[in-house]
């Protein structure tokens, strides 16, 4: 497709080539300059790529307004007698030298945790785990992709050898002749991909959808799922169990490519689908209809998200749903596979390089000789310099709690929106001795710091991306950073040199430190060798694993086997769980959470932005109105929610869209409405990921209590 050409417009001023900074889709756009006598505006103009196809949401349109809005950090604070005080760089990398070696020097390197975000570019993730093993030796990192993927890549990495988020190509969707949407909402996380389902469904698509509320997602579905917050697990046993009793299933494929089918077959002949309905919520009949829909289709697709991975069983349900993508044979081949829909802008690259606690570069594990080896040997330093195992971003929080972490290095993230028992994270937060967060605004973190540091936005920075596709993007910079902002990679090797080890941080542009990353992910799960920053600006995109220079990069995987020694996939029983947290007398409703189609993650960016916060400018509780007249509440009411952790206050919504057990909130919301004070903290024992999407909780008008 041709570029669009900003005179077509009538479009003056300066042209920023540049790509949402938003989810996962990563959508290609410009944004240029109207200089006029009193003030700056801007225009957007959608940009042609192989993921979007040209389009934009109403995010991406308006994403510009927070990155050249007049609320960005612009010089180092240091907190002074409770007050922000404009300090120079000089004096912030003292503090941070003083703080940093000090604490390290009373309680060990551990005491010193470094926390990222599933946002940063592939080069800014790369280098800060690098950051936390070469330059602080402290084993403990992870980051906010956690709450994102983990559910997901450990299952895809157990089932299949490898996680990539989709493992054939967005544009094989209208292809599929059964499509599942499991617990997620891409009309408003990612709307620019609806168009691929929309011409599946003109190609005679059957559309199932899992999820416990009617979504502008669900409006497209043949078929809607309205499952029990938590069940998703139960339910795939049931579909199993029709596909596999009827017959719907690939025996050459499971003979010659798979393992543990007989397992499987078994444990779900135990099982009774009248049972599962009961548990699950989901009549009988339509638990059949569903499976015989995608046992029928000659191809099909399955996409999972943070409905189904966000629980204290994620990992086992994906494996589910990997179990039935597995039974019928549809992967490998075009208009099959399956798909995590990743949240965050990054989240696929940023657990790639090394932010995870138990990750190296190039999906490598750090507990594993022969990867700690080669990391070590291209990082110039000795194996036995690199630290363990770290521990996940919730068990960080519980460190920070228990001081066992005393000071914390934060880039690109807001953990007390983030995490759940947010109220917990913050009294922990509130102990250590010195907390820096570098960001490019104003956050609810950042304002419990000891020191912030400006940190140049999308525009300024150059980078990769790693869209949801496993296809990497390269991302210029559009302008130079503004006063005194830095790069987040700059601050990173400036803190390094300071501490001693700048020779093995001494770069000058991003691209330099993906030459490194390159080579540190040769030969991996995750291997970008054959990538270039030339051949990104040339192909617009390549599609890892990418082992050579001359290599296409895999479009599709497991054509002809499975990533795993043997070439075969894995199948497993999964048996019918319960969320940790069951309704009581006293907490009777479960509580969801989600997006809202305006808002990205914590809000941090999006609510500056005053075209999308006057959206969407508060948060809400969704409840069924017959539920809301069971407690007395009317339509728009300001009601009190409250769960064994805490309470928050957020304004009523009456719809028959969502379960009468359940309510639904928002997470985009800091302060009184961050629902994430009453979301529970119980983690998956396999990925570590918090249960976000079930709790307990009751709910009360305000009115009574005042």
């Amino acid at each position: 497709m041709k570029r669009p050409d900003p005179a077509a417009f009538g479009l003056p001023g300066r042209v920023m080539d540049t790509q949402c900074p938003f989810c996962s889709v990563q959508c290609k756009m410009q944004i240029i300059e109207h200089p006029s006598e009193d003030r700056m505006t801007y225009s957007v103009v959608p940009k042609p790529n192989a993921a979007s196809e040209g389009r934009l949401c109403v995010k991406g349109m308006n994403a510009y307004q927070t990155a050249l809005n007049g609320d960005r950090l612009s010089y180092p604070m240091a907190k002074v007698d409770g007050e922000f005080v404009r300090i120079s760089w000089e004096e912030a990398y003292r503090l941070i030298h003083t703080n940093f070696t000090g604490v390290q020097k009373q309680y060990g390197f551990d005491a010193v945790g470094v926390y990222g975000g599933g946002s940063l570019t592939n080069e800014t993730a790369y280098l800060l785990g690098k950051f936390a093993r070469v330059a602080l030796r402290t084993k403990y990192i992870d980051y906010n992709g956690r709450f994102c993927m983990s559910a997901a890549a450990s299952a895809g990495n157990k089932a299949f050898g490898i996680d990539r988020g989709l493992t054939n190509q967005l544009s094989e969707i209208p292809l599929a002749k059964c499509i599942i949407l499991a617990g997620t909402n891409i009309a408003e996380c990612q709307p620019t991909l609806m168009p691929y389902f929309e011409r599946a469904k003109e190609n005679g698509a059957y559309i199932i959808a899992i999820d416990p509320r009617n979504t502008g997602t669900t409006d497209m579905a043949d078929l809607h799922l309205r499952v029990k917050p938590g069940m998703d697990a139960a339910l795939v046993n049931g579909m199993l169990k029709v596909l596999i009793e009827q017959g719907y299933t690939d025996e050459a494929f499971l003979n010659s490519r798979t393992k543990g089918y007989e397992q499987v077959k078994e444990h779900v002949a135990s099982l009774e689908l009248e049972q599962i309905a009961d548990i699950t919520g989901v009549p009988a009949a339509q638990i059949r209809q569903a499976a015989e829909a995608f046992g029928k289709a000659p191809t099909g697709m399955v996409f999972t998200a943070r409905g189904v991975e966000q629980q204290t069983d994620g990992y086992m349900a994906v494996r589910n749903f990997l179990n039935m993508v597995l039974v019928t044979g549809k992967i490998g081949k075009e208009g099959c596979g399956y798909g995590a829909v990743t949240g965050q802008a990054n989240g696929q690259g940023g657990r790639e390089h090394g932010q995870k606690a138990d990750q190296l570069p190039g999906y490598r594990l750090i507990e594993n000789p022969a990867d700690r080896a080669y990391i070590a040997e291209v990082w110039g330093i000795d194996a036995e310099e690199l630290p363990g195992k770290g521990v996940s971003a919730y068990e960080m929080m519980e460190k920070v709690h228990a001081q066992e972490i005393r000071v914390l290095f934060l880039m690109g993230s807001n953990p007390i929106v983030s995490n759940p028992n947010a109220n917990f994270v913050e009294e922990g937060l509130r102990k250590l001795d010195f907390l820096v967060v570098a960001d490019m605004l104003m956050s609810e973190t950042a304002r419990l710091a000891d020191l912030i540091l400006p940190i140049s936005s999308y525009i300024e920075n150059t980078g990769t991306i790693t869209n949801l596709e496993g296809r990497v993007l390269l991302r210029e910079a559009g302008r130079e950073p503004e006063g005194e902002v830095k790069h987040d990679w700059q601050v990173l090797c400036d803190v390094a040199e300071l501490l001693g080890r700048g020779d093995k941080f001494s770069f000058a542009s991003a691209e330099q430190i993906f030459e490194e990353l390159r080579t540190a992910s040769r030969g991996g799960l995750a291997d970008y060798y054959g990538i270039t920053y030339d051949r990104l600006r040339k192909e617009e995109g390549v599609y890892w694993p990418c082992p050579s220079p001359e290599h296409p990069g895999e479009k599709r995987l497991f054509g002809e086997s499975f990533a795993h020694a043997d070439g075969k996939a894995e199948l497993t029983p999964v048996e019918n769980h319960f969320p940790k947290e069951q309704v009581s007398e006293d907490f009777p409703l479960y509580l969801t959470t989600g997006r809202v189609l305006s808002h990205y993650l914590t809000g941090v960016q999006t609510r500056r932005s005053h075209t999308l916060a006057a959206r969407s400018f508060e948060s809400f509780v969704e409840i069924h109105p017959k539920t809301a007249e069971r407690y007395g509440i009317g339509d728009t009411e300001l009601v009190k929610l409250e769960s064994k952790r805490g309470s928050i206050v957020v304004r009523s919504k009456l719809s028959s869209a969502i379960r009468e057990d359940t309510v639904f909130v928002p997470m985009h919301w800091g302060d009184l409405q961050n629902v994430n004070k009453i979301t529970n903290q119980a983690l998956d024992p396999t990925c570590k990921m918090p249960g976000f999407k079930v709790c307990a909780v009751k709910v009360e008008p305000l009115v009574r209590l005042v």
